[in-house]
């Protein structure tokens, strides 16, 4: 935190631009960035294999089948194609933070770039604890449930689909600290609105479990239902650091 508090006042000379060339260089970073996408996507589409033998890994004592013509081609473009999001996401966070970095004030700067990298920072934490916890907890309760009854043979398309569904959901679940601050920064709701809110927060982040989760076994429902629940006391706890050496402190 110390790290943005010390950014130097460097004042950015205005240039009065008109529209067009603001929307030309708004295309040309959103440009850049699908080339950054086209070829993250042809580089993790050199190494699916190994992609998703990875993922395979989670769940070693179950054989996967090809139940369609083509399934496992289609499942590695959806492999690649994801794999490029996911390293392009940081590239396009930093090409519209240079977009809209020169128009905004120094205090602005100083609340906007931190924010940026604590999303990002955010979002691959919710991707762990997707792929450390929730993901291996609801493998597990498919295969123990019925496994005296029935074999585990999985198609590989809907068990990729299923991983990348709950891991972007929980990605995007842990976002909730920088709404939070959003919300306190622009004073829509206060610190103490949100303390006072905790029972509503805990019905919402029950349903959001049950909603994000593509499974239905109720342990994975429970560990994103709680992870929602402390990201919600952390976003408060951040909100109170940004109001206290942001706002409080002599610039």
């Amino acid at each position: 935190m110390k790290l943005f508090m010390n950014i130097p006042k460097i004042e950015i000379e205005e240039k009065k631009m008109p529209l067009i060339d603001h929307l030309n260089e708004l295309r040309s970073r959103l440009l850049l960035s699908l080339l950054f996408f086209i070829l993250s996507s042809a580089i993790c589409s050199l190494k699916v294999k190994q992609i998703v033998f990875f993922l395979q890994q989670l769940v070693p004592k179950v054989k996967f089948l090809q139940l369609a013509p083509g399934e496992y081609f289609f499942s590695s473009i959806k492999v690649a194609l994801y794999g490029g999001l996911l390293f392009t996401t940081p590239f396009l966070i930093y090409q519209l933070l240079l977009f809209i970095l020169p128009g905004l004030s120094f205090k602005e700067r100083r609340i906007i770039l931190p924010l940026s990298l604590m999303s990002v920072i955010l979002f691959f934490l919710g991707l762990a604890f997707a792929y450390l916890a929730l993901i291996p907890a609801a493998l597990n309760f498919f295969l123990n449930y019925g496994s005296d009854i029935v074999e585990p043979l999985w198609s590989l398309e809907q068990y990729l689909d299923f991983i990348v569904i709950l891991s972007i959901s929980t990605g995007i679940s842990f976002e909730l600290p920088i709404i939070q601050i959003l919300l306190g920064v622009f004073g829509i709701v206060t610190k103490i609105q949100m303390l006072k809110g905790w029972r509503y927060v805990l019905l919402l982040s029950t349903i959001a479990g049950a909603i994000l989760t593509p499974s239905v076994d109720p342990l994975t429902q429970i560990l994103l239902s709680s992870a929602i629940f402390l990201l919600y006391f952390l976003g408060i706890i951040f909100l109170y650091l940004v109001d206290n050496i942001f706002y409080k402190r002599e610039d």
